[in-house]
């Protein structure tokens, strides 16, 4: 399995559009897992905090935890219509910066994947 990193928007600036964000990552996620790849999923972030609601988490351990992962991915896929997000920028920087391909659509991610 090739590790793939999903990127794309997160926050938002009421809590519906946080939840379709979530729905949004989490299903592209899932599809990618269907489709043979090791997709790591940064909206799961969320199970932390609702599992363990009283812990002194940050943003900035989040962004740390996901930039690890995305470090040791073999590919980013980027969500659409994600590209104004600045985390979303951020990820894709590093991504550039570490060699890593970055992908926004599926086919082209699943040809690249069966080389």
């Amino acid at each position: 399995m090739k590790r793939v990193y999903v990127a794309g928007s997160y926050s938002a600036d009421n809590v519906l559009d946080v939840l379709r964000n979530i729905g949004r990552g989490e299903d592209a996620s899932t599809k990618l897992f269907n489709l043979g790849f090791a997709s790591f999923c940064p909206w799961h972030d969320k199970d932390f905090i609702i599992r363990r609601p009283d812990e002194n988490y940050t943003v900035a351990m989040f962004y740390e935890y996901s930039m690890a992962w995305l470090k040791v991915s073999e590919a980013v896929y980027v969500l659409p219509n994600s590209e104004n997000s600045k985390g979303t920028q951020a990820e894709i920087e590093m991504a550039r910066s570490l060699g890593i391909p970055i992908f926004d659509n599926v086919a082209a991610l699943v040809m690249w994947g069966q080389r």
